[in-house]
């Protein structure tokens, strides 16, 4: 087992942790305010979790090689070589065996506080029926369209592009689609301006008020198969296909049940967890006095 280095080394950890997850950039990046924020929390979380490990829970759990290697694999596979990899490392006064042992920390809070979350009781049927009743809205789902498009760009610049040609253009990719709209995919990707064209056009299923209010209009007036007149927003043309239709809908308790059982346990889990580590700050204020 790798050996735990000195608390000022895992204290650096905490600290790079902070820096990335506040505001996305290693503690040398940070400017005066921000490395002061990232410090304290730095600081609040390596106390809570040297709370956490000085439980009876933590005594019982042991991290194996295999575990702190795969936490060790993970952090290394995001960078391109060993190189840059340990040359990051000495960039936040890291190293191989610091970082080990910061893992070797974490990985250990990590698993108590899920054997904790475990002990969170288990949701009834009765339960799940109460929160669908409580928030049937949350179970409706609004009618969506499966939608493609061609773009073309008006830009006065390039005269197959000003307002008149750019116009043309559409009507005539439009006149085309009307009469074959399977080739929708293949002229999408030779004429589109829009990224999507290397994927025929495709924007994807969607609802109203997802797209720019013209297009929305007609894509929800369109037939399944149906491609649209030519139609302009405020960037330009379009061409519309609707592929499909998803009918409004509301599902059923049966249905939803699944997603209500997985939300309550999160949320009973995280106060398990909660009301575990506000009893420890209790015990440790109450030894004090």
């Amino acid at each position: 087992m790798t050996k735990i280095e000195k608390p000022a080394q895992i204290e650096i950890y905490n600290l790079l942790r902070a820096a990335l997850a506040l505001f996305k950039k290693s503690p040398a990046e940070l400017a005066e305010a921000e490395l002061s924020q990232a410090k304290i929390q730095a600081l609040n979380e390596f106390r809570i979790e040297s709370r956490v490990l000085n439980t009876p829970e933590a005594a019982a759990v042991i991290i194996t090689d295999k575990e702190l290697q795969q936490a060790y694999q993970e952090i290394r596979d995001r960078y391109i070589d060993d190189d840059a990899f340990f040359s990051d490392l000495e960039k936040n006064q890291l190293n191989k065996d610091s970082l080990l042992a910061a893992l070797h920390r974490q990985c250990k809070v990590n698993t108590v506080l899920e054997l904790v979350a475990s002990r969170a009781a288990t949701i009834s049927e009765v339960e799940v029926g109460i929160y669908y009743h409580l928030h049937a809205e949350q179970f409706h789902l609004p009618e969506r369209r499966e939608a493609c498009h061609i773009f073309i760009s008006i830009n006065p610049d390039y005269p197959e592009n000003t307002h008149d040609m750019a116009l043309i253009r559409a009507q005539e990719l439009a006149e085309k689609l009307h009469k074959k709209p399977h080739k929708f995919a293949d002229l999408a990707l030779r004429h589109s301006e829009c990224p999507t064209a290397l994927q025929g056009g495709v924007l994807g299923t969607v609802s109203r008020g997802t797209l720019y209010p013209e297009l929305d209009a007609v894509l929800f007036k369109l037939k399944s198969g149906e491609v649209s007149d030519v139609v302009k927003s405020e960037i330009g043309f379009h061409v519309l296909l609707c592929k499909s239709i998803q009918k409004s809908e509301t599902l059923s308790l049966a249905k939803a049940t699944p997603k209500i059982r997985q939300l309550m346990m999160e949320r009973a889990r995280r106060t398990c967890q909660r009301a575990w580590l506000a009893g420890l700050t209790t015990s440790e204020s109450g030894e004090s006095r």
